[in-house]
């Protein structure tokens, strides 16, 4: 295990794996949030220049996490959800338009495509993860009419990681765009844009990024940014956003253009910190750390009788999540008896989703399975 001295200070009395619900932040991420409350509290607004060059890194660190060309291509917003909504509302639609998507997506991956049928365009969802291969059942709906498929990079209850680079390649072949929620792997996985050639990526950062909520990215492919037409206005969106006193304006060339009005500076000083430590580590090595966790709990799963694991076994058909489920209990159930022993996870797909992450002690993983062992067999008595 990677040795990071006081980074992660968790409570020793839980066992947390719940990192595809939300983070925990790193010690150095929570001293600079509290750092940053101090310095508002004492001086106010003084150190503006210096919060801009925090803010400018966070764009060049996010820029390379996702390996994009440059900073300019990166927009900081909220949240996932705000990102989908700014491409789904913004791009021209014709009715009778078709978006592509996963039967049992994440709802905010569906709501932002659902919206648009009183534009004429038809949401249509694939039940992707019950055939043999599901990339190929996706590849199959982009039927002519398809102008967009929706997808997120792993499924959020069952954990299957899909081939990203295979169903880009299909959309440009078929000229359909690729709008791609990396939410559920950034942070746990590599993400390479260079190979995938998506056209919009979006994330929230309060997971396996393990940063403040309420901050997240929008990627867009420059040659698109024309097309997406904008919904919300204000001052930081401007090409000369600090240019108060102009009556005149322009929209910025950059993808600073889908950022309306004031960033959320604390936000963004957390998620620069959290960004830091992955890089000190690099994506890679974090991957192969939450693999041996991952692999780990697998085991000591399988172990346990009447255990039936939902996640795919392949490494590269999944990123930090194992979801299971047992016969004797609902996962409802189960879920509420491990709360009560400290054991953090969530219920999903029926049973029982474990999300632990790079850092996540052995220990932990093996205290998580003796308690599922006995909380199964105290349920079924």
């Amino acid at each position: 295990m990677l040795y990071l001295p006081g980074e992660f200070p968790l409570d020793p009395d839980l066992c947390y794996l719940n990192h595809a619900a939300i983070g925990p932040w790193p010690r150095r991420t929570a001293q600079v949030v509290a750092n940053f409350a101090q310095q508002v509290m004492q001086r106010g607004g003084s150190d503006y220049p210096d919060w801009l060059q925090t803010e400018a890194r966070l764009r060049e660190r996010l820029a390379r996490l996702v390996n994009v060309d440059s900073a300019d291509d990166i927009a900081l917003v909220k949240n996932t959800s705000e990102g989908l909504s700014i491409i789904s509302q913004g791009l021209a639609w014709a009715d009778g338009d078709v978006v592509v998507g996963l039967h049992g997506d994440f709802c905010s991956n569906q709501m932002a495509w659902q919206a648009l049928a009183d534009r004429g365009v038809q949401y249509r969802a694939v039940d992707a993860l019950s055939a043999v291969d599901p990339e190929q059942a996706l590849i199959d709906a982009l039927e002519p009419a398809a102008r967009l498929l929706a997808i997120s990079t792993v499924h959020f209850a069952t954990g299957y990681r899909f081939d990203m680079a295979r169903l880009a390649g299909a959309c440009r072949e078929r000229g359909v765009l690729l709008s791609v929620d990396v939410i559920q792997s950034l942070g746990a996985v590599p993400f390479d844009q260079e190979a995938v050639r998506a056209d919009f990526i979006t994330c929230g950062g309060h997971k396996w990024l393990l940063s403040p909520e309420g901050q997240g990215f929008l990627y867009c492919r420059p040659s698109l940014r024309d097309q997406v037409r904008l919904h919300q206005y204000g001052w930081a969106m401007r090409a000369s956003p600090y240019g108060f006193e102009r009556d005149d304006w322009e929209v910025a060339p950059t993808a600073r253009r889908f950022e309306a009005g004031t960033p959320n500076m604390l936000g963004i000083h957390g998620m620069d910190a959290s960004l830091g430590l992955f890089e000190e580590i690099g994506m890679e090595r974090v991957a192969a750390l939450l693999e041996q966790n991952i692999s780990l709990l697998e085991h000591g799963l399988r172990a346990i009788d009447g255990i039936e694991i939902l996640s795919p076994s392949e490494p590269g058909k999944r990123a930090g999540i194992l979801t299971f489920r047992h016969p004797a209990c609902s996962g409802s159930d189960l879920h509420a008896a491990l709360s009560v022993r400290n054991v953090i996870c969530s219920p999903r797909a029926g049973g029982i989703r474990l999300s632990p992450h790079f850092y996540t002690p052995e220990r932990v993983l093996q205290c998580t399975i003796e308690i599922i062992s006995q909380t199964i067999q105290s349920l079924r008595k």
